[in-house]
C-alpha cells in the first residue's frame, strides 16, 4: 500500500544528506518554481538571508521561465526580469529552517549546509465558486504547491 504525497522526485542515500518537504501550501506555483531554481547550488544560510531581503523588499528574485511582462528590477546579476514574492519566500524560510532542523537532528554541521536539489511543482487545486449577479457564478482555483528540498553538508 502506498502513501499518498510522500514521495521525493530524486532520492539521496548517505550520512551527509538532509530533507524537508512541505506539501499544498497555498502559494504561487510560478514563485515557487522561480525561487527553487534560484536557491539550487547555495549555502543556505546566503539563502535565508537573502529570501529576508526579498521580503522587505530590498533584494529581487530573477525571473527566467515565467518572465512574460515581468519589469526589470535592479541588483540582479546576469538578469533583468525580476520580482518580489514575498509570501513564498516566507513559505521557503519557513521550510528551510526545518531542513536545517532536520539537518541537526542527524549530526551535521548546520553552518556547511549547501542546497544539492530544490523542486516545487503544482499540487491540487481546491475548486470553488465566485458568485455573480443574475444567479450566475464563476469559478475559482486556489492553487497549491509541493517544495521539497535536500541539503549536504559541505567541507
Amino acid at each position: 500500500m502506498e502513501m499518498a504525497r510522500t514521495l521525493y522526485s530524486r532520492e539521496y542515500t548517505g550520512d551527509t544528506y538532509a530533507r524537508g518537504k512541505v506539501n499544498e501550501i497555498q502559494i504561487s506555483p510560478k514563485h515557487a518554481i522561480e525561487i527553487a531554481s534560484f536557491i539550487r547550488n547555495k549555502k543556505t544560510s546566503d539563502v535565508i538571508s537573502y529570501l529576508e531581503q526579498v521580503i522587505e523588499g530590498k533584494k529581487a528574485i530573477p525571473f527566467r521561465r515565467f518572465n512574460r511582462k515581468v519589469a526589470h528590477k535592479r541588483g540582479l546579476d546576469g538578469w533583468d526580469a525580476g520580482r518580489y514574492p514575498k509570501k513564498a519566500s516566507a513559505a521557503y524560510i519557513r521550510l528551510l529552517h526545518s531542513v536545517i532542523k532536520n539537518a541537526e537532528y542527524l549530526g551535521l554541521d548546520t553552518e556547511n549546509l549547501e542546497i544539492v536539489h530544490a523542486a516545487a511543482n503544482r499540487g491540487r487545486a481546491f475548486r470553488g465558486i465566485f458568485p455573480r449577479a443574475m444567479g450566475r457564478a464563476t469559478p475559482k482555483r486556489k492553487e497549491t504547491v509541493n517544495i521539497e528540498i535536500v541539503v549536504r553538508e559541505v567541507q
